[in-house]
């Protein structure tokens, strides 16, 4: 694994940390403010197709989050399959229960702190 990161030092793992934080601030704020407001749409009976496909503006915007969510996804179960990371199937279970907002930068601390357990393992 070190190989795959040769430009990374021993000092670099307090980064890492950091960058593991920063993503799982993310995936706090992605978690409680999907929850929020789907909880608020849920009392109002709000629809949510109409919402996403309601005109050219909410089209736009959702094909390009469903873009985003594929690519997503893909780079999920690519890297976990590269890092050797398991379970890759569960995070994006999560992310049709609570959102891709929170899941996906919770991925992306998983992976920060996978590659530094890799590159101590290595060193």
């Amino acid at each position: 694994m070190a190989q795959e990161y040769p430009h990374l030092k021993e000092h670099d793992w307090g980064m890492r940390n950091k960058r593991a934080g920063f993503f799982i601030t993310l995936s706090v704020i992605g978690f409680v403010t999907a929850w929020y407001y789907n909880g608020i749409a849920v009392m109002k009976a709000q629809d949510y197709l109409e919402a996403w496909f309601g005109s050219e503006v909410d089209l736009v915007l959702s094909l390009d989050l469903t873009i985003v969510a594929i690519a997503g996804s893909a780079f999920m179960i690519f890297e976990a399959k590269r890092l050797g990371m398991k379970r890759v199937w569960l995070y994006l279970l999560l992310s049709g229960v609570t959102a891709m907002a929170a899941t996906f930068p919770f991925f992306l601390a998983m992976r920060e702190l996978k590659i530094q357990k890799n590159l101590a393992r290595n060193s």
